[in-house]
């Protein structure tokens, strides 16, 4: 019976790490990636409760060493920055605005449209943009509801692979900061790698927006 805990054991360490790992820990959570929101760079709080379990198993056994790869999924994560970077441009007009106020200074990121706004400074921004517009007779600009605005900004924007890449990149990083910021993990022990393609292997319950993580 002892031969046979042993050999499972050393079954699940040689093709699980992480689930063995996880059970260790506590939980038998399975460590060995991370998953992101569509569209972000930076893991929510079940994330970090993941990474705090991780770096605390790294710590426990200061011989292991961590390979960290991001992934993207391609439909969902481009339609996402693109919702983001639309987002970006009608809060970069309400910006202006607040700027020429001289309150306190405000970062993009915390400025808020609000519905009543949202007509006005997305006015403003559909016809700051470059792209060609439909126009009167006269050649001056016409006036279109919402709904085609929006249409016309989103045929427009484009997200390319390198944009995701560079999602993919920035998901590989925060989750090396992350295990860093615990103090627990030397940098020297974690590795960041360049995958070769931008999304992995299918898993399933997995998502392809996510990291995965390596033992050495």
């Amino acid at each position: 019976v002892i031969l046979k805990i042993v050999v499972n054991l050393l079954t699940k360490a040689a093709t699980s790490p992480f689930a063995l790992l996880g059970a260790i820990v506590g939980g038998g959570e399975e460590l060995g990636y991370l998953q992101f929101d569509y569209g972000a760079d930076l893991p929510g709080d079940p994330g970090k409760a993941k990474l705090e379990s991780l770096a605390k198993a790294l710590y426990d056994r200061p011989s292991l060493k961590l390979e960290i790869a991001g992934y993207v999924d391609r439909e969902k994560d481009r339609e996402a920055l693109r919702q983001t970077a639309f987002d970006r441009k009608v809060r970069a007009q309400k910006l202006k605005d607040l700027a020429g106020e001289g309150g306190p200074e405000l970062s993009l990121d915390n400025v808020v449209v609000d519905a009543k706004e949202y007509p006005e400074y997305l006015t403003r921004a559909y016809r700051a943009e470059k792209f060609p517009k439909p126009r009167n007779v006269v050649g001056t600009l016409k006036d279109l509801p919402v709904p085609e605005m929006e249409k016309l900004m989103f045929a427009n924007l484009q997200v390319t692979d390198d944009d995701l890449r560079l999602l993919a990149q920035r998901r590989a990083q925060g989750a090396r900061d992350a295990l860093l910021a615990t103090k627990q993990v030397a940098p020297e022990r974690i590795f960041l790698l360049e995958p070769k393609t931008l999304s992995p292997e299918k898993k399933e319950k997995q998502r392809d927006s996510r990291v995965e993580f390596t033992l050495k």
